[in-house]
């Protein structure tokens, strides 16, 4: 009998167990309870030691590389160490081993079943595998491996050995197809690891590999397999390439820092040839250069082209009768983009044809400007807020997105979580740009209306003695708000363009081109983003000390691609220039404001407070006034009262004024606060994720609440830079000391405290 059930054990049948591990039911009375219990339970390993050999037989055949690696190295598991069990326990019974036979004759079923007992749960657990193996016509590696290592989580020492070689071979094969692709830009025709633009395809990488290393695997990949196919004269060295393959079979997916680094080795150096032989200083300015036009608004007379035909776009939608004529599609943007290139500098350039607007929430109906908004509490406006604040919506009114199409080579230095940034900052700076432009045409409706007005009541505004004087009031206050938002978005978008978009776009060429950086902006009256201060109605660029000629307004290249090379600087690697443009951007964020949350929600409001109060001058007719005649503007029955349009209409105005000055006052504060607060040290990435995570991944919220920022090692050239443009900032807007002496700050609504109250309230500081 014991030969007969080491003949079971070894995976043939017998008729102790006809069907399943169950004993024979005529063997049954001649065996002790105890026994049948350990020649079932040796029978129960017999039966799945012969199931697991029976798929993978079937399952290697048909299957895939990887479901074959998996079942191949099965099947050398249990031949080296389940059959080594097996045949080492015969010998032993041939042999009399004492250890098992019992004085020299008896073998013990028990002994049997202790022996065999190690293979209990590892049998078991793999039965189950080729279960969920064969319940699937089709394994992508991605699950497969997920599906090894989430086995090899456990506590028994055999099972959790059997399903890391298992899982580490499936990763060895699946290291060989990623060869393919990062070495030589193949794909496998069978269960290939990316479709034919180098996508990876669902379900073809396992999920340890983090999201970077799969960027970097479809960018390496597509640049090999590019360069290939153009069969250029010069392809990527060989040497370099049997580098790259030792390297990756040093390491294996599941070994996610050690992946990491070398698949970010491989791309470092395949971006360094790249940069050296394919993509070219000439790409990377032009790429720049456009950028910077249409994306920061530094080709001036484009950008105010665009928002007025965006502005005519809606009111052409807003008057039409047909349905599909009411309605906004990304056709009618792009077209719009198209138009407000006409008779500008843009209308020659072949970038415009890589731009192109997004609605991310489908075609809309455009919507009249909203005169809501005064009642709502703006202490809980100011407090800090829980998501970030976003400009797209402020220039169309639906969410906008201005896509920049980018081709290779050019996609090895643009990444896409770039050009998020680039239309972040044009969300931010159109908003700022057509505000400015709206409270512009605002002073110019207001100045029209007060001169025919003045045509027939002389000096004063017309109307009885009392409502003469609310009148007077009235315009005072009016002209007070329409003066203080234009000051406020002449200095903000001055400064913005200005010490930030000029002075770091110059820096940036300084350094594309191996020049020194020492004064870059110093200068920049008249040149540059200067006119993307315009706002004026008749296309007059800036008013006062920030004005410039229209011809200033777009970048006129003066940095040769090839003066690194005639000065003897050192050549541009690509890691460089990489970082030399993340830590533009990066100052660019931090230099706007963008990256401040508490910053962007109280700017936010402000040119909503713009937007409602020009809104509400268009509203009616272009004057704070009512005319004399209209009715409501007088008193009804004459007498010396105030007119229900005139109260009104005082009412709004002074409650717009005084929103405004405190949000003006609360941008001041947190403003200066920026500059003395403890330094909050963060990587460029956490400002990425800041702008972007509501539809990406690694969210960690805002990145710089502060501009005193600290680095390890070197500090950045510029750092300090950034924190003396905010300080400047300060100064401009604080230059007659209207901030800094609350006393000094005007009121729109009258105050109505006893004189004597009045006098304590100033004295300290209150009123």
């Amino acid at each position: 009998m014991i030969a007969e059930v080491l003949l079971v054990l070894a995976g043939h049948s017998s008729s102790l167990f006809p069907t399943d591990h169950k004993v024979h039911p005529a063997f049954a009375p001649l065996l002790h309870p105890g026994e049948e219990q350990c020649l079932e339970s040796l029978g129960q390993i017999a039966l799945c030691y012969r199931k697991i050999k029976d798929a993978c037989s079937v399952l290697a055949r048909p299957s895939s590389r990887y479901v074959s690696a998996l079942c191949a190295t099965l099947n050398q598991i249990l031949k080296d160490e389940y059959e080594v069990l097996v045949v080492e326990t015969e010998a032993k019974v041939l042999k009399r081993d004492s250890s098992l036979v019992a004085s020299g004759s008896f073998v013990p079923l028990s002994s049997l079943r202790a022996i065999f007992a190690e293979w209990d749960a590892p049998l078991a657990s793999l039965e189950t595998l080729v279960d969920d193996l064969q319940a699937h016509e089709r394994w992508r590696p991605g699950p497969l491996i997920d599906l090894l290592l989430t086995r090899s989580q456990t506590g028994i020492h055999r099972v959790s050995s059997i399903y890391a070689r298992l899982s580490e071979a499936v990763q060895r094969v699946w290291i060989a197809q990623l060869q393919a692709v990062l070495i030589h830009g193949t794909l496998s025709p069978n269960d290939p690891l990316a479709d034919k633009n180098y996508v990876l395809v669902e379900g073809a990488v396992p999920s340890c590999v983090s999201v970077q290393s799969r960027d970097s695997i479809t960018y390496v990949g597509r640049a090999i397999g590019t360069v290939k196919a153009a069969k250029w004269e010069k392809q990527f060295p060989q040497d370099l390439a049997r580098e790259h393959t030792k390297l990756l079979n040093t390491v294996i997916p599941q070994d996610q820092y050690s992946f990491d680094r070398v698949i970010s080795d491989i791309r470092t150096a395949v971006s360094e040839w790249l940069w050296l032989n394919v993509l070219t200083h000439k790409d990377v300015d032009e790429a720049v250069e456009s950028l910077a036009n249409y994306f920061l608004l530094r080709n001036g007379e484009f950008a105010l082209s665009l928002i007025r035909e965006i502005e005519r776009l809606k009111l052409s939608r807003l008057t039409g009768k047909s349905v599909p004529s009411t309605m906004i599609r990304d056709q009618d943007l792009h077209l719009a983009l198209l138009r407000a290139s006409l008779g500008t500098t843009a209308q020659q350039d072949p970038s415009l044809a890589h731009l192109h607007f997004r609605l991310p929430t489908g075609p809309i109906r455009p919507l009249l400007p909203s005169l809501a908004g005064g009642a709502k509490d703006l202490s809980a406006s100011l407090s800090s807020p829980t998501e970030p604040t976003s400009f797209d919506d402020l220039l169309l009114g639906t969410p906008l997105v201005l896509a920049y199409d980018v081709s290779w080579p050019l996609d090895l230095f643009l990444h896409a979580s770039d050009l998020q940034l680039y239309a972040a900052l044009f969300s931010y700076l159109s908003a700022l740009r057509k505000t400015h432009t709206r409270i512009h045409t605002c002073w110019t409706a207001l100045s029209n209306a007060q001169r025919a007005r003045r045509r027939w009541t002389g000096l004063g505004e017309g109307g009885t003695a009392e409502d003469l004087e609310v009148r007077k009031q009235l315009l005072r206050c009016g002209w007070g708000v329409v003066r203080e938002m234009t000051w406020f978005l002449d200095t903000l978008l001055g400064y913005v363009m200005t010490d930030v978009v000029d002075v770091e776009f110059r820096r940036l060429k300084s350094l594309l081109s191996g020049r020194p950086t020492g004064g870059v902006g110093r200068q920049m009256t008249g040149s540059g983003s200067a006119g993307a201060v315009a706002g004026s109605g008749d296309d007059r660029i800036g008013a006062g000390p920030l004005g410039a000629s229209k011809t200033g307004s777009t970048f006129h290249p003066s940095l040769s691609t090839g003066s690194n090379l005639s000065s003897g600087a050192p050549p541009l690697d690509f890691t460089t220039l990489r970082s030399i443009h993340a830590t533009y951007l990066e100052r660019l964020l931090t230099g706007s404001l963008l990256a401040n949350p508490a910053l962007t929600n109280i700017i936010r409001m402000i040119l909503e407070v713009c937007e409602r109060f020009a809104a509400q001058v268009e509203r009616w007719g272009g004057d704070v006034l009512p005319a004399l005649l209209f009715e409501g503007s007088l008193a009804a029955g004459g007498g010396d009262k105030v007119g229900e349009m005139v109260a009104e209409r005082y009412a709004i105005v002074g409650e717009i004024d005084v929103t405004l000055h405190t949000l003006l006052d609360a941008f001041y504060e947190q403003l200066s606060l920026s500059t003395t607060l403890q330094p909050f040290s963060a990587t460029i990435d956490a400002t990425k994720s800041m702008l972007y995570n509501a539809s990406m991944t690694n969210t960690t919220g805002f990145g710089f609440h502060t501009f005193v920022r600290t680095r390890r090692g070197k500090r950045l050239e510029g750092d300090e830079e950034v924190r003396r443009h905010v300080e400047r900032l300060l100064l401009r807007l604080d230059f007659n000391g209207q901030f800094s002496k609350p006393s000094a700050r005007r009121h729109g609504t009258r105050s109505t405290a006893p004189a004597g109250q009045e006098d304590i309230l100033k004295q300290g500081g209150l009123a």
